[in-house]
């Protein structure tokens, strides 16, 4: 199963320690397709949350309800992690735009000054 780089799809986070996100939850896609797409057994995501908090930036980035995303969540922009890919359900459940991706990855650069 390939996944796609800026889609968001269901993990198996659990278990977790200490102040990591656990439980199954929406995660964003983060790491290229290049590795998606040739059969590379762990992936690089960036789970969603729904406990808002208002300005978060740049540890959170929210995003509107869509596809099967079904209310308001933030990505957890410092919670970074490479999990499995067995760890992933592979139905995807929502997208987000290049220009989201974009501040994403603008947010991602800041936290880790790269």
């Amino acid at each position: 199963m390939s996944f796609d780089r800026g889609s968001i799809y269901l993990a198996k986070l659990y278990p977790s320690k200490g102040h990591e996100p656990g439980k199954i939850r929406p995660v964003l896609i983060l790491q290229s397709n290049m590795l998606n797409h040739i059969g590379h057994t762990t992936i690089i995501i960036i789970p969603l949350t729904t406990q808002l908090i208002d300005g978060a930036y740049p540890l959170r980035y929210r995003i509107s309800r869509r596809g099967s995303l079904d209310k308001v969540s933030e990505l957890l922009c410092d919670q970074i992690r490479a999990i499995d890919i067995h760890r992933l359900v592979p139905e995807k459940i929502a997208a987000l735009s290049d220009q989201e991706m974009m501040e994403v990855e603008n947010q991602v650069q800041a936290i880790l000054e790269i």
